[in-house]
Parts: structure tokens; C-alpha cells; sequence
């Protein structure tokens, strides 16, 4: 199922404020983007948790700097079937759907 793209934050933004951002919007994860505006990954409220309350954690992490879903990304030609199956293979629930340029137009999300 596809759905709006949700907030999308640039991927230089501090981890904690990001979560702060996730919980506040009240979804459950981000779309990072470059300074152009293209998707450059997908981050979860539990993998900004998880890395927040590690002891690694700084104040200074960025969102870029963090293990996350970092692509490919679906596009927005690829069959559903397709799609559904490169996503079970890399055991993902959401994935990005971008356009020939690299911009987020949603997220695809399996229903199990």
C-alpha cells in the first residue's frame, strides 16, 4: 500500500532532535533528505531509540552519521510484485518510492 511520503528531515539533523521530531509528528519514521531534496534514507522511531540509548550516543550524532535504510529505494515504475518482493528479501516493512531524479513521492508499506 502506498502512502504519503510523511515528514521528511535533512539527514545532517542531530539524532535526538529527530526523535523528538518522530514522536511529535507521531509517525513511525522519517524520510531523510539531501541538501537538494532527494531521499537519501529511511529511519525508524526504534532505530533512533535504540542509538539513543546506546552508549555511543553524542549530542552531536547526525541522522547521516547512524546504520539505517539507506537505499536502493523503490521507483515509482517498478511493478507492485516486484516492489513487494525486493522488500521481503531485504526483510523491510516501508520503503521509499522516489521518482527518476531521486525525490520521495511515498512510502510503500507491506500489509502482512
Amino acid at each position: 500500500m502506498l502512502h504519503a511520503p510523511g515528514p521528511q528531515v535533512d539527514d545532517h539533523m542531530a539524532v535526538d532532535v529527530a526523535l523528538s521530531v518522530l514522536i511529535g509528528a507521531r509517525v513511525p519514521h522519517l524520510l531523510l533528505q539531501d541538501e537538494d531534496g532527494r531521499c537519501t534514507g529511511l529511519v525508524t522511531r526504534a532505530q533512533l531509540a535504540a542509538h539513543h540509548a546506546g552508549l555511543w550516543f553524542s549530542e552531536r550524532t547526525r541522522l547521516r552519521d547512524i546504520s539505517l535504510d539507506r537505499g536502493p529505494f523503490t521507483v515509482s515504475t517498478a511493478a507492485l510484485g516486484v516492489a513487494e518482493a525486493a522488500m521481503r528479501t531485504r526483510t523491510l516493512s516501508v520503503s521509499p518510492v522516489v521518482d527518476e531524479h531521486g525525490y520521495a513521492l511515498g512510502v510503500l508499506a507491506i500489509t502482512s
